[in-house]
């Protein structure tokens, strides 16, 4: 999609829900927040109306919010020679909810997201619909809606634990059964709880305390705005007023 089709759709959400979509368009996406308690009506009529016609759900899962905007590399005030890793120890891992750093521009913890394609119109569109309450994420299930959100909100509900109202088969999909915790919730234990081996002398399954992981950070979580971007949004630019 082009920036102009990505501003259409987003005049036209505007135009259609008002102040109960806060929309937004970034790198050539389109993004529409809006409260749990909006998300049936407003996702059905973006599946229903014509000027939306959004069939297809692409994906959905879960965001944890939890150390967002932290970091533990340096990636401002590096060295040409590449990242410098960060001393800080503020990334996810290193506290709790209640001990978040406060600067941070995310007051809530858990997010759904989901992305729909409209075929019709060939559109895309990104819903995010943040949790009421950080103790028992709660938001409604679509699958009335979209039934291939089934196995994406179990997914959801296993990794992060947040709980779709209304869904038909509410268990988790992934961990094994008796699994306690969301393991990608930001302030489960970076080497887990447990970890499971098969004792051939006991000729059974054992559960032991993780002693094999050690936790490291490999990777920068932050997007970079670096020269090559730059120089890739202004000759995006310069064609779309060439034509």
């Amino acid at each position: 999609m082009t920036d102009m089709q990505n501003t259409s759709l987003a005049e036209r959400l505007a135009a259609r829900f008002g102040d109960t979509l806060k929309t937004s368009v970034a790198r050539n996406e389109t993004t529409a927040e809006l409260a749990a308690a909006d998300l049936l009506a407003v996702a059905t009529a973006l599946r229903d109306e014509p000027g939306f016609r959004f069939g297809e759900l692409v994906d959905l899962c879960g965001v944890d919010y939890l150390g967002y905007g932290q970091t533990e590399w340096d990636t401002t005030d590096v060295t040409s020679t590449g990242f410098s890793r960060g001393v800080e120890g503020e990334a996810m891992g290193r506290f709790d909810w209640a001990e978040r750093p406060r600067d941070v521009s995310q007051p809530r913890r858990f997010a759904v997201v989901i992305h729909l394609l409209s075929v019709e119109h060939n559109r895309r569109l990104r819903l995010r619909v943040f949790c009421d309450d950080d103790s028992l994420p709660l938001v409604p299930s679509v699958t009335g809606i979209w039934p291939g959100a089934n196995w994406f909100e179990r997914e959801a509900f296993d990794l992060y634990g947040i709980v779709f109202d209304g869904h038909p088969d509410l268990r988790r999909i992934l961990t094994d059964y008796g699994f306690v915790g969301h393991p990608f919730r930001k302030d489960f234990p970076l080497i887990g709880n447990v970890e499971v081996r098969y004792d051939a002398e006991q000729k059974r399954v054992v559960y032991e305390p993780v002693t094999s992981v050690v936790p490291r950070v490999l990777v920068p979580r932050v997007i970079r705005d670096d020269a090559d971007l730059m120089q890739a949004q202004a000759e995006a630019a310069d064609d779309w007023r060439r034509n």
